[in-house]
């Protein structure tokens, strides 16, 4: 194959930010993203992108990979649309795994289509699957691949495109023939297993980034290169049927048709947290709890970690008790490692009602909480919930004298951490909460299109997609900011959290309040005056977007972090580009070079290749 061959795009995957005009608009989007690792643009891509992209790679598919949203946030100059008509390929690829990207979903795909007219725009995703018969409508659609797993259906697509064959037999795959004739495919390729593929795969995203020359258009979230965290998915699919949750067991069964997840088996999710400690001392962040495929599934986990000896520091979920056993098994197989525990609520029979995590008696929660400090837990975050089904605002509040209490019996143990958020800005189609009556949700839209109009929406009180039998909009609202502010209060006195972190968050707290009258009079008024008025609010906007209910830093894993390139993967890297590969960027009298690796040892041999964006925030260290 030519040099022309190698770098030929067969396919453009592309992750658009929740609003495409974000950078335009003026809209008090609120704390909907405090508790995940990206901004309120949601910026992290699904990690199936690279299953995808690596998969195809394999089956001799170029597949280049773009973070749209992550370089409109990282570079206010950056030209989204110039970037769009630069990028040439038969197909261009876009995920509507979360609703909250329905409006820069259809926003991108239609640029893309008058941009590229010639070109295909396809469509994946939980929401594009759920919504497939709907979306598939639109103009600037022409395919929509339905399911948890698309790897191979994808494949399958572009095999029949290029041989220029009906797409009658691709699997799971919605689409259009050429008079407009829509036609849905049977949804069949739905995987038992998920050792198929690699997911995700930063093998083949750091591949990527020296293919194309360009960092910006990988990274995961803004925050990644200053605090990286991998991750180990453990299935898709779940065991819970959680009412709020688009995770749930109904949810898949009802979207993707899985009736059992598929699971990871533990000799592979052990190959990937080697892969990942090959190149990061970051946290290794895994997804499900470990023992939802049955505890002797992860006693194998764990015991070939055992052997391993990996120094990263992981992160496990929690979704029901766990006792002494448990939390010996997991200190005698990692060198660090942390909890995550949602449990919504402290109310016993909510939990139970909304079929939610933990729905067992406080006090086995409180056992729980005791035997992973006593193990040796480094950080033990609890997360909290404002919308969960019959929770009303005096439910909502005594989540701070629960806290307390548990602040008490625990000697103020700096490790125990607390965090609540609001359930939003979207239901998630699928989940009981958006499907079954009996939970009690007021729906204000249920449309793909309403809930893209809906991201256009002044304040994150009117963006919000439903209200409760037992709290309106208003009082969601309320209770997320008092609940927050309460237990700022709880952390401060207690010493969980420090002075200057705390007036940061009650300061953006206080914005995001006012903005929310502001913004109220301000699209009250005739439109040329509203855009003045917006205009002059829009920092303070910006403010109250970001940290109002607590600091996405108390959320960080204090762990040795950046990025270590061993000759292992160097090895990976060479096998995708024969044997002389560009290696790695690192720091070299305080700026960045390239290095060439050839067989077992790396030259000082430099060549001029530009360099790549935001070098600068890398660490990088070479180590055998």
């Amino acid at each position: 194959m030519g040099i022309k061959g190698v770098f030929r795009t067969d396919l453009i995957l592309i992750h658009p930010p929740s609003v495409f005009d974000f950078r335009e608009e003026t809209i008090l989007q609120g704390p909907i993203a405090d508790a995940v690792p990206s901004t309120d643009e949601f910026e992290m891509y699904p990690a199936g992108i690279t299953c995808i992209a690596a998969y195809l790679a394999k089956n001799q598919y170029n597949v280049r990979m773009v973070n749209l949203a992550y370089r409109m946030l990282k570079d206010k100059n950056y030209d989204a649309r110039k970037h769009l008509a630069n990028m040439h390929a038969p197909v261009f690829g876009i995920d509507l795994h979360w609703l909250p990207h329905a409006h820069g979903a259809i926003t991108v795909a239609e640029l893309l289509k008058k941009l590229h007219p010639e070109s295909l725009i396809l469509l994946g995703g939980l929401s594009s699957s759920y919504y497939h018969e709907e979306l598939i409508k639109e103009r600037c659609v022409d395919l929509i691949l339905r399911g948890d797993s698309t790897e191979e259906p994808c494949r399958q697509l572009l095999a029949a495109l290029k041989a220029k064959k009906p797409l009658d037999s691709v699997e799971n795959l919605t689409w259009k023939r050429a008079d407009g004739e829509i036609v849905i495919n049977p949804l069949t390729f739905i995987p038992n297993n998920l050792d198929y593929v690699d997911i995700p795969d930063y093998a083949y995203a750091i591949k990527e980034v020296f293919k194309y020359r360009s960092l910006s258009d990988l990274v995961p979230y803004l925050r990644w290169l200053q605090h990286p965290t991998a991750m180990l998915l453990n299935s898709r699919g779940c065991t819970l049927n959680c009412s709020t949750c688009g995770g749930s067991r109904s949810a898949y069964e009802q979207i993707c048709h899985r009736c059992w997840p598929a699971f990871r088996s533990p000799e592979k999710l052990v190959y990937d947290a080697k892969s990942i400690a090959s190149f990061t001392r970051s946290p290794i962040v895994m997804i499900h709890d470990p023992r939802v495929g049955g505890l002797p599934r992860s006693q194998k986990f764990f015991a070939l970690l055992k052997r391993e000896r990996i120094p990263n520091e992981f992160a496990f979920e929690l979704f029901y008790p766990a006792g002494d056993d448990y939390f010996q098994m997991i200190t005698d197989s990692v060198s660090k490692w942390s909890l995550q525990l949602t449990i919504e609520t402290p109310n016993e029979e909510l939990r139970k009602f909304g079929g939610l995590k933990f729905p067992v008696p406080n006090s086995r929660i409180e056992d729980t909480i005791a035997s992973a400090l006593g193990h040796g837990c480094r950080k033990l975050d609890m997360f909290f919930m404002v919308g969960i089904p019959h929770q009303t605002y005096s439910d909502a509040m005594a989540t701070i004298p629960y806290c307390e209490g548990l602040i008490k019996r625990f000697d103020a143990d700096p490790r125990l951490q607390f965090f609540i958020s609001p359930m939003g800005p979207f239901l998630d189609p699928g989940c009981g909460a958006f499907e079954d009556p009996k939970y009690g949700y007021k729906h204000f839209y249920r449309t793909l299109e309403e809930h893209k109009r809906a991201l256009l929406e002044p304040t994150w009180e009117t963006i919000l997609s439903y209200e409760t039998d037992s709290m309106t909009r208003q009082e969601i609202l309320k209770s997320s900011y008092d609940v927050a502010a309460g237990l700022n209060d709880l952390k401060l006195r207690y010493g969980l959290m420090n002075k200057e972190t705390y007036d940061e968050v009650m300061k953006h707290m206080e914005a995001a309040k006012q903005a929310i009258d502001a913004m109220t009079k301000a699209f009250s008024l005739p439109e040329p005056e509203r855009d003045q008025a917006l205009e002059k609010i829009r920092e303070a906007v910006q403010k109250a977007n970001v940290d109002s209910l607590f600091s996405k830093n108390e959320l960080e894993w204090h762990s040795a972090s950046g990025l270590k390139f061993s000759f292992r993967l160097l090895r990976i890297l060479a096998s995708g580009f024969g044997q002389e590969v560009v290696h790695s960027l690192y720091r070299l009298d305080g700026k960045y070079d390239t290095a060439i690796y050839s067989g077992e040892r790396m030259t000082d041999h430099m060549r001029g290749i530009p360099k790549v964006e935001d070098q600068q925030h890398l660490q990088l260290n070479v180590v055998n």
